[in-house]
């Protein structure tokens, strides 16, 4: 079988996202994910090449023109072991104006080059009468099962997946910026999921988009609950003995998460750090307790709270109202549980660098233990 072939086996078995689990009593938007927020697209590159390369990246751009119609964004680091380029310039300016990538440790350079050259080739005036960007690009580690010391992105990539970004529904799981991760002793990924607030609230929409690769098998909790204790003899990975031992400290043992929020509320950077702050309940609701060695970064934005260049401010008033926020809040920590356990469900077993094999958690083998 052809490493071309592979790519479209396994890109196939995650094209529709979606946890069966259901979670809190917010109906989720039409693709249960964060293209659900209008003008929000997504693009994957994923490379499945031989036997070691098992990595990718993942771009979320916030509508059709980020640089000229900047969005409110705000980042919140519940554990600092990890890189989010760019965070500091999104806290102090209040906004976002390039795309969010998401790749592997050692391709964080590489990504930025690419979104720089993609930003330059879409915006000439970049550099000469125009500001400069500096881009948001976030990693996870996926060393073992991919050749991580092989940084296998390409600034070309990056400005393929861009390029190819779109709304509906999108890939998760094994693909992009997930391919090579892992998640609580099973195969890790993409996840993604929405929900929408009553009208009665303002009938807003949050969506979620994490790349999971965290979590020790005793720690999942799915739908309340202890699947990782039940199972924890079941699905192991596999290590050959001819590999180097599992790591058992350290960012390759205790991995980390990406979470990225979106939503059409009208809200600034204060009130957005507030809601990256409650994707930190989402994650708790998991059972994942963020460890030392974890990189655990998040970034919230809306798309209708907007700074032009050329000066102002524009969009609907800020929402002041205590009730709406609340619900906002809470839809975005039901977005991020139902997001992880999307990327959890949608990952599939894959093997890897030096016949590492990670298994996917299939849902089947969840369901008997929820309750009913």
């Amino acid at each position: 079988m052809t490493s071309r072939m592979l790519f479209f086996i396994v890109l196939s078995a995650a094209l529709v996202g979606a946890s069966p689990v259901p979670v809190g009593t917010l109906a989720s938007g039409p693709n249960d994910g964060i293209t659900d927020v209008p003008g929000v697209r997504v693009g994957h590159i994923t490379k499945i090449e031989g036997s070691n390369v098992r990595m990718g990246a993942t771009g979320i751009i916030p509508n059709a023109d980020p640089w000229n119609s900047r969005v409110s964004a705000a980042t919140f680091d519940l554990n600092g072991n990890g890189e989010m380029t760019g965070a500091h310039w999104v806290d102090q300016a209040g906004f976002l104006e390039t795309p969010i990538v998401l790749t592997d440790t050692l391709d964080v350079g590489r990504a930025d080059d690419g979104v720089i050259g993609w930003m330059m080739k879409k915006y000439p005036a970049i550099g000469v009468r125009d500001d400069v960007p500096l881009p948001v690009v976030a990693e996870c580690d996926d060393q073992g099962i991919n050749d991580i010391r092989g940084r296998h992105v390409t600034a070309d990539d990056i400005g393929t997946l861009l390029d190819g970004a779109a709304g509906g529904n999108f890939a998760r799981g094994n693909v992009g910026a997930g391919t090579g991760m892992h998640a609580f002793g099973f195969k890790g990924g993409i996840g993604s999921a929405s929900r929408v607030i009553a009208k009665s609230a303002g009938g807003y929409t949050v969506g979620v988009l994490v790349n999971v690769n965290t979590g020790s098998r005793d720690e999942l909790i799915i739908g309340g609950v202890h699947v990782g204790r039940i199972l924890r003899n079941e699905l192991l990975p596999v290590y050959p003995r001819s590999y180097i031992p599992e790591p058992k400290v350290g960012r390759a043992a205790d991995g980390s998460i990406i979470i990225v929020i979106a939503t059409d509320a009208p809200l600034d950077g204060l009130r957005l750090r507030d809601v990256a702050k409650r994707a930190a309940l989402g994650l708790a609701r998991t059972g994942a307790t963020s460890h030392v060695s974890s990189g655990d970064e998040f970034i919230a934005f809306s798309t209708t709270h907007t700074y032009p260049r050329n000066g102002g401010i524009a969009g609907p008033p800020l929402i002041t109202d205590d009730r709406t926020i609340d619900a906002v809040f809470t839809a975005t920590v039901d977005a991020t549980e139902a997001a992880i356990d999307d990327a959890i469900f949608s990952a599939k077993t894959m093997t890897g660098q030096s016949g590492i094999t990670l298994y996917g958690l299939p849902y089947e083998r969840v369901r008997p233990l929820l309750p009913k």
